[in-house]
C-alpha cells in the first residue's frame, strides 16, 4: 500500500492545494479527489480511468483512496491495475490562520464612527453584516467610544468592507497609509492602511431642522422634518403635508446638520380623535389628530406616576393639542402615540429659531405605542444572532454581548436599554425586519434576562457567533390583567430562518 500525506488547517477547515493554496473540501468530495491526486508523483505517465473514497472512520486522520490505471506494455497489449493509497490527515495552520494567532499583524484598519449618544446603529449595522456576510474576511473586531474597528489582513478586504458600508448607510471615507519598511534595492515597501468612515449623526425617527438653503432645493420641502428612514441615504417626510425628499451622503457632508432630538426624548401622547383628510403615500395616512399628555385627564386621586410625569410641563399638563400626523392609518381614539412636545422645547439651533412660530407645531407624533403589551414583558419567540468576539482581547471585559457593548462598565446599562428599543423598531417596522436575519427562538426563556442575554456557543469555527436570546421572563410585580392592544405588531412565523447551528444529537433525541 503507497502511504502520503495531506495537511489541513483545524481552524479554517481547509486543505493545501499544491503548492500554495488552501480550499475547503467536504469529506468524500471531488474537491478532496482532486487534492489527494495531486500529492501523487508520476501520474502523467499512465492513464486514470477510475478514482474513488474507501470508508475509513472519521476521526481516524487516514483518508484512502482506490485508484485504477492503465499503460500500454507492449504493441496492442494495456496493462491495467488496481491499488490503495492511504493518506495520513497533518494538522497545521494556514497562513491566514497564523496571521489570526499572532496579534497585531493586521494590514488594513476600517474605523466606522457615528457622533451620537447611542449604539442602534451599530447594532442595526452588526445585523446587515452577518446577513451579507460581510465579516468572513475580518480578523477581529474592537468597539471604541463611539464606533467599531475593522482589523483585516489585506488592503482589498478593507476596501471591501468600505464599499459594503457605503452601499448601506450614508457614510463619507478617508484613507490614509503608514510606511512600515522599505527596501531600497527592491524598490518595494510594507504599509499599513486606516480607512475612517463616518455615519451620519441622522437616525430613523429622529427630528431634523433642514437649513433654509438646502430646503428650498429639495422641492421646496418645510424645514421641520422627520427621518423616516436611513439606507444609503437619509429619507425625511414632513409629517403635515406627508412631502418627503431625499438626501444622498455627498449632499449631506457639503451642508452637515444635526438632529434636533431622538428617539430618547419621545414623549407618550394619548389620541383622543382622529380624522383622515385623504391624502395618502405609500403607507402613510395623512390626519388632522387632537391629543393630550399621557394621563393627562386622570382623577388625582388615582393619577399615581401619570400625575407625576405632566407636572413636568407647565401650563400644558391637561390641555389638548390640534396637530397634522402621517399615522392616520393606523391611528385610532383612544390608542397611544409617541412624539416630541415641541410647545415649551428649546433647541440650541439657529434653523429653528428663524422658523416663524406659525410653522411650528405644538406636537410631532412619530409612532403608535402599545403600553399595555410592553408592561406584561412577554418572551419574544424570535432571536438575533452577533459576531463572536476574540478571547483576549485588548480591554475585554467579559460581560458584554456581541460586538457593541463589551466595553461593559457604565456604558452597559445604556447598551442593554438602547439594544431593547432596537429589537422593539424590529417588531413594530416590517420593512426593517426584511432586511436582517430573524432565527426562531428554540428555548424562550433562555439566556441572561436581559434584553441582550446571550447563550455562549462554543465552537472551533473561525466564525463561531454568539446567539442573543431576546427573552425575559415577566416580572411578578407587574400587572398582567391590562387589555393587550389587538394590532400590536407580531413577528411571522414565516419570516423566521431555522437555527440549525443549534441543533444536535441530544436536542434530536
Amino acid at each position: 500500500m503507497i502511504t502520503a500525506s495531506v495537511s489541513f488547517c483545524r481552524n479554517c477547515e481547509r486543505f493545501l492545494s499544491p503548492p500554495s493554496s488552501w480550499v475547503i473540501a467536504r469529506p468524500e468530495s471531488q474537491e478532496l479527489l482532486a487534492i489527494c491526486l495531486k500529492k501523487l508523483k508520476g501520474l502523467n505517465k499512465v492513464r486514470l480511468t477510475e478514482a474513488h473514497f474507501i470508508w475509513t472512520e472519521p476521526h481516524s486522520k487516514r483518508l484512502r483512496v482506490s485508484l485504477t490505471i492503465q499503460k500500454e506494455v507492449l504493441t496492442a497489449t494495456i496493462l491495467e491495475q488496481v491499488f490503495e493509497i492511504e493518506y495520513l490527515v497533518q494538522y497545521g495552520q494556514c497562513p491566514d490562520c497564523t496571521k489570526l494567532a499572532a496579534k497585531n499583524t493586521w494590514k488594513a484598519l476600517v474605523q466606522v464612527r457615528q457622533k451620537v449618544p447611542h449604539k442602534r446603529t451599530f447594532l442595526f449595522l452588526e445585523q446587515l453584516i452577518l446577513k451579507h456576510g460581510a465579516q468572513k474576511d475580518t480578523i477581529s473586531v474592537k468597539e471604541v467610544r463611539d464606533g467599531l474597528d475593522f482589523f483585516y489582513s489585506s488592503r482589498s478586504h478593507a476596501q471591501k468592507m468600505v464599499e459594503f458600508l457605503s452601499g448601506v448607510v450614508p457614510v463619507r471615507s478617508k484613507a490614509s497609509e503608514q510606511l512600515l519598511s522599505a527596501d531600497t534595492h527592491t524598490n518595494t515597501a510594507n504599509f499599513k492602511y486606516t480607512y475612517s468612515v463616518e455615519i451620519t449623526p441622522i437616525c430613523k425617527d429622529d427630528l431634523v431642522c433642514v437649513p433654509p438653503k438646502l430646503a428650498r432645493s429639495l422641492a421646496n420641502i418645510s424645514p421641520l422634518t422627520l427621518c423616516v428612514r436611513v439606507g444609503n441615504s437619509l429619507h425625511l417626510m414632513d409629517p403635515a403635508t406627508l412631502q418627503s425628499a431625499e438626501i444622498t451622503a455627498p449632499i449631506y457632508w457639503r451642508t452637515p446638520f444635526e438632529s434636533l432630538a431622538s428617539v430618547t426624548d419621545l414623549v407618550e401622547f394619548t389620541v383622543l380623535d382622529v380624522e383622515p383628510s385623504g391624502a395618502t403615500r405609500g403607507k402613510w395616512v395623512l390626519a388632522d389628530a387632537q391629543v393630550a399628555l399621557s394621563g393627562a385627564f386622570r382623577s388625582h386621586g388615582a393619577a399615581g406616576a401619570g400625575e407625576d410625569d405632566t407636572m413636568d410641563y407647565e401650563g400644558g399638563g391637561d390641555q389638548i393639542f390640534h396637530t397634522r400626523t402621517h399615522l392616520g392609518g393606523i391611528l385610532q381614539p383612544g390608542d397611544s402615540a409617541m412624539g416630541y412636545f415641541l410647545t415649551n422645547a428649546n433647541f440650541n439651533s439657529d434653523d429653528f429659531a428663524a422658523l416663524p412660530s406659525h410653522r411650528v407645531p405644538d406636537v410631532v407624533l412619530v409612532k403608535k405605542a402599545y403600553p399595555n403589551r410592553r408592561k406584561k414583558n412577554k418572551p419574544r419567540g424570535w432571536k438575533l444572532r452577533s459576531m463572536a468576539k476574540e478571547e483576549g482581547e485588548e480591554g475585554e471585559t467579559g460581560g458584554g454581548r456581541g460586538v457593541v457593548g463589551r466595553m461593559g462598565g457604565r456604558d452597559q446599562k445604556k447598551v442593554e436599554e438602547d439594544y431593547e428599543l432596537f429589537l422593539r423598531e424590529l417588531e413594530e417596522d416590517e420593512e426593517m425586519r426584511g432586511a436582517v436575519n430573524l432565527y426562531r427562538a428554540q428555548k424562550p426563556g433562555a439566556g441572561s434576562g436581559l434584553a441582550g442575554g446571550k447563550t455562549r456557543r462554543k465552537g472551533q469555527g473561525q466564525f463561531d457567533m454568539d446567539v442573543d436570546e431576546h427573552a425575559s421572563a415577566p416580572d411578578a410585580g407587574i400587572e398582567t390583567d391590562a387589555e393587550e392592544e389587538p394590532d400590536f405588531p407580531q413577528v411571522k412565523l414565516d419570516e423566521l430562518l431555522e437555527d440549525f447551528d443549534d441543533m444536535t444529537l441530544e436536542d434530536s433525541a
